[in-house]
């Protein structure tokens, strides 16, 4: 099959996928969201940790509708922080990691810490993994920062609650080289958060994730990688993100990306140091639905860097004796 083919299939699939999410779509998502998820793919699914030799580090910065204000006059855009750690144990193809996600959306705030593990297959040309997370989620509500139009007799005008509950979940990815597929689950245990009061209970429902992603090298040291995520809260509510990026000599980046409903995102990369190890990354999201209730543009700053795994080799010398050698 030529790549002109393979193209047209990922292409057909992809919008099909697309159609498909589009009848039921509604924006309903608890967890953080990011613009450069395809360079973030361990926080929608365990199984991508330590998928690649070495040990890699991330740190990102999302700025959402860049300085919204409620019609009461405060602030409450969402911003959030993304910290992943991962590494590899290329003897047992066992991968590992750690997530941290700060994320602040008006008078709530949440803090989510996992520790992640996978283990990897080949199957003939293929590799399978399997992973899973294990880890703490952390919520906030700020009552004094509440803009409520019906005021309730028994809500605090002010004062801070928090809850912290456990949280796991479990993924699957298969990577054939030209394209790979992935589906998580997160918060399979669905935790719930009353603040105190069971009046308000709030449940964190569970999450699944599919992450399609194809890619083709047309020419020379140019890439092409389109992809596309998909995510669902409890199979109910339904969105999707669709990307392609062009990486050249694996140094500079840059694609397009599309929100369903929501934005149109633009993406740059340039990779720094002798052996590229280290990456900047920049998005910029401009809101297209929805404007009259946000602000029109959307900031997301990302830092990543890799740490070759050094081994040691030893070689051995040839010991010359009269009798033998060895």
């Amino acid at each position: 099959m030529t790549t002109k083919s393979r193209l047209d299939n990922f292409l057909k699939l992809g919008f099909s996928l697309i159609l498909l999410v589009c009848a039921g779509y509604a924006q309903a998502q608890q967890d953080a969201q990011f613009t450069q998820y395809m360079y973030n793919s361990m926080f929608y699914n365990p199984a991508f940790a330590g998928k690649e030799s070495g040990y890699r580090f991330s740190a990102l910065h999302r700025s959402q509708w860049a300085g919204y204000s409620t019609s009461s006059g405060q602030g409450g855009a969402p911003t959030t922080q993304l910290i992943t750690a991962e590494g590899r144990l290329d003897s047992k193809n066992l991968g590992y990691g750690l997530s941290i996600v700060n994320d602040q959306i008006g008078a709530t705030s949440n803090l989510e810490v996992n520790l992640k593990g996978s283990y990897h297959k080949k199957i003939k040309r293929g590799t399978l993994s399997v992973g899973g997370y294990v880890g703490m989620f952390s919520s906030s509500l700020d009552y004094g920062e509440l803009v409520v139009v019906n005021p309730e007799p028994n809500l605090p005008e002010s004062g801070k609650e928090s809850q912290l509950a456990l949280d796991f979940g479990a993924g699957l990815l298969y990577d054939r080289g030209n394209y790979y597929l992935g589906l998580s689950l997160k918060h399979l245990n669905q935790p719930t958060f009353d603040f105190g009061d069971a009046t308000y209970a709030n449940q964190l429902k569970n999450h699944s994730y599919f992450l399609f992603g194809y890619r083709i090298r047309p020419i020379g040291q140019l890439r092409i990688e389109p992809s596309l995520l998909i995510k669902t809260v409890s199979f109910n509510n339904f969105s999707y993100d669709v990307s392609v990026m062009a990486t050249h000599q694996n140094k500079i980046n840059g694609g397009i990306a599309y929100r369903g409903e929501e934005s149109v995102s633009f993406i740059l990369g340039y990779s720094l140091l002798r052996d590229n190890s280290l990456k900047l990354g920049y998005a910029f999201d401009l809101v297209t639905g929805g404007i009259d209730a946000k602000s029109p543009t959307s900031h997301e700053l990302m830092l990543r860097y890799v740490l070759p795994s050094t081994s040691r080799v030893i070689e051995r010398v040839i010991q010359r004796t009269p009798r033998y050698r060895f």
